[in-house]
């Protein structure tokens, strides 16, 4: 063999072991950099019967599966069976499967549940609008659509002629006890203020007081 043919053996090894140390490297990097991916899941939209997820094990490697909501509420997980979904975040129901699937069959499990597609027949709750409005009661609040205060008021009919706009109170229920918000709804409509529109949650209760002076 000449010192050519040598050379070139000696230069193809080097690329070989060059892209194995590479591969390996790579892989040391993909699961730390996918655990954090959880950190983004969604912890604020509540899943229910007939919503779609896509679900993934990142340490199985395999494609994500596109998995439907029952309806009765329970999401049919592979290797666990039914685990039940609605009422939860997808963040929560990721936590509640890894926790599962790390006590009977993993050393680690990074699960990844996103939103598919939101079931928008269904209804999360109601929220509760009276005092000086055009039509008092419950209203409906549909999945997947944010409903605000100021929305609510208008699927009440709207205003009375003698509503105080600036002091419109949302009563919520917490863990800590009542809390009540003030929103002046006026500045929301007439000076586009929205990030104050505060967005309604199941059972809130938004009390519309009339004005002190009617004029």
């Amino acid at each position: 063999m000449n010192r050519r043919s040598l050379i070139l053996m000696s230069i193809c090894l080097g690329v070989r072991l060059a892209s194995a140390a590479e591969t390996t490297e790579t892989n040391r990097l993909v699961l730390p950099d996918a655990a954090k991916s959880t950190a983004f899941l969604d912890d604020h939209q509540k899943l229910g019967p007939g919503d779609r997820v896509t679900y993934r094990v990142i340490e199985d490697q395999d494609d994500p599966r596109s998995l439907t909501i029952t309806d009765s509420g329970d999401l049919d997980v592979p290797y666990l069976g039914l685990v039940r979904a609605a009422g939860k975040t997808s963040l929560q129901l990721a936590k509640e499967v890894k926790g599962l699937l790390e006590k009977q069959l993993y050393y680690q499990a990074t699960v990844i549940i996103a939103i598919e597609l939101v079931n928008k027949t269904r209804v999360t709750g109601k929220v509760y609008v009276t005092g000086q409005v055009r039509n008092r009661g419950g209203f409906e609040i549909p999945a997947g659509e944010t409903l605000t205060v100021s929305k609510a008021i208008l699927n009440a009919g709207g205003f009375s002629d003698f509503s105080d706009k600036k002091s419109v109170r949302l009563i919520r229920k917490t863990v800590d006890g009542r809390k009540t918000f003030v929103i002046n709804v006026l500045e929301i409509w007439e000076k586009g203020s929205l990030d104050k529109d505060l967005v309604v949650q199941p059972d809130d209760l938004i009390v519309v007081p009339a004005r002190l002076v009617n004029y």
